[in-house]
C-alpha cells in the first residue's frame, strides 16, 4: 500500500515535471521566435533615392574601390560613420 502511495506521488511529480518541460519549450519558441523577429527589423534596408553630383559620385566611387566596397556600400558606411559621431557628441 505505501508503495502504490509513493507511485502515485512520482507519477503526480513526472506530471509537474513534464508540464514545465512543456510550458519551458513553448517559452523558448517564443522567445526564438522574438529573437528572429528582432534580427529582420534590424536587417530590413529601406531604399532611398539619392541624387548625386557627377564629381561627388566619382569620388564615392573611387573611395569605394580603395575600400573595396560597393558605392552603395560606401555611402551605407559614411552615413552610419556620420550617425555614430553625431551620437557621441562629434557633429
Amino acid at each position: 500500500m505505501a508503495m502504490n502511495h509513493l507511485d502515485e506521488r512520482l507519477d503526480e511529480k513526472e506530471e509537474k515535471l513534464r508540464a514545465r518541460m512543456e510550458k519551458l519549450d513553448s517559452l523558448e519558441k517564443e522567445i526564438k521566435a522574438r529573437e528572429k523577429a528582432m534580427k529582420a527589423r534590424e536587417n530590413a534596408k529601406k531604399q532611398v533615392l539619392l541624387r548625386l553630383p557627377q564629381g561627388l559620385w566619382e569620388d564615392i566611387s573611387q573611395w569605394a574601390g580603395d575600400d573595396f566596397r560597393s558605392i552603395n556600400g560606401q555611402i551605407e558606411y559614411l552615413l552610419t560613420e556620420a550617425v555614430r559621431n553625431r551620437k557621441k557628441g562629434k557633429g
